[in-house]
């Protein structure tokens, strides 16, 4: 195995990680957030995967976890039937928003003053962070939510077991479009650039015009997906499922560019990292792998490491209050 196809192991969940999310690229560099069916949120450095701190508080599985867009402020979803969100720096619950059945699924608005959530209630929850209300409540799915998403501070895309994306408009309170997959919607994910909507269902992976709702392109693969992404370039993708496989795709042909083999339970979420040199899957097996994307020398690749390498100096730790390193806050 050569330095760049091995992954950076992130230990130190218990179980499955059915969630990551990264934040955008900070002053202080970007992070990894972590959702665990353990219970326990962690974050992480973006670039190495060292572990930086757990979130401590909920009484259940956590589902989902995001990151707003300066880091500093997460919001998970959990089997407790609550939303919770924490100062990212220092792992305090600052809010908790609290459902009639499990949040399956959480986003934070770019000025983190709105969360919208959804789930097992099939109802999708914009809340006031600073007063932890429902200011809206919109209903339309016939199953469980298992994906929401701000699109901008007036629109907000969902999918669902039901296989259907729905567009909602804030200011009205109405659905403005509906899609309808083959399959129940087992991941979403908007570009940077607004311009690209990747689903995962069934054994499909689409790439929608989020303003019209018109496929750019449709591929169907041969193993059932969990969890589709575009590179920031728009020029490849990356898909995990149930063949325990991360794989890279040409995003204009569809063509296989590479496989990368190493978690030993089904992939439930893959991302890239906002600068497109990584790209990040949480697994089953309870791990999270960094692979690269290029043959460039980068981050702890530029040590020249031949074999896998874990990146979780503190695993034994993450029972301790969560510390974000003072020294760049």
């Amino acid at each position: 195995m050569s330095a760049r196809s091995a992954p950076l192991i992130c230990s130190g969940h218990s179980r499955p990680v059915p969630d990551l999310h990264y934040s955008p690229i900070t002053e202080d560099g970007f992070f990894i957030i972590s959702a665990c069916l353990d219970g326990k949120p962690m974050i992480r450095n973006g670039e190495t995967g060292d572990w930086i701190g757990t979130f401590l508080g909920h009484k259940g599985a956590v589902w989902s976890a995001r990151l707003d867009p300066t880091a500093s402020v997460a919001l998970t979803g959990s089997a407790d039937y609550t939303a919770k969100l924490w100062n990212a720096s220092t792992g305090d619950e600052l809010r908790t928003f609290t459902h009639k059945r499990i949040v399956k699924t959480v986003d934070i608005s770019k000025d983190s003053r709105r969360a919208v959530t959804g789930g097992q209630e099939k109802l999708i929850q914009v809340w006031d962070t600073e007063h932890g209300l429902s200011s809206v409540t919109l209903s339309g799915h016939q199953d469980v939510i298992k994906q929401v998403l701000w699109v901008n501070d007036n629109v907000i895309l969902s999918g669902g077991a039901d296989a259907v994306i729905r567009l909602w408009d804030l200011r009205s309170g109405s659905q403005a479009l509906t899609a309808f997959a083959k399959a129940p919607i087992a991941s979403l994910e908007l570009s940077k650039d607004g311009k690209t909507l990747t689903s995962a269902a069934g054994k499909e992976v689409t790439f929608w015009d989020p303003h019209t709702f018109v496929p750019q392109k449709v591929y169907t693969l041969n193993f059932e997906l969990h969890t589709a992404a575009l590179h920031p370039s728009a020029t490849k993708f990356a898909v995990g499922g149930a063949d325990f496989y991360a794989h890279i795709y040409d995003f204009a042909t569809g063509e296989q560019l590479e496989v990368n083999k190493g978690h030993h339970g089904p992939i439930h979420c893959i991302r890239f990292a906002p600068d497109g040199e990584t790209y990040s899957s949480g697994s089953e097996d309870g791990t999270i792998r960094i692979w690269q994307t290029s043959v460039k020398n980068y981050g702890l690749w530029q040590q020249g490491a031949a074999t896998e390498a874990s990146t979780n100096n503190n695993t034994n730790n993450t029972n301790n209050h969560h510390t974000r390193p003072p020294a760049k806050r």
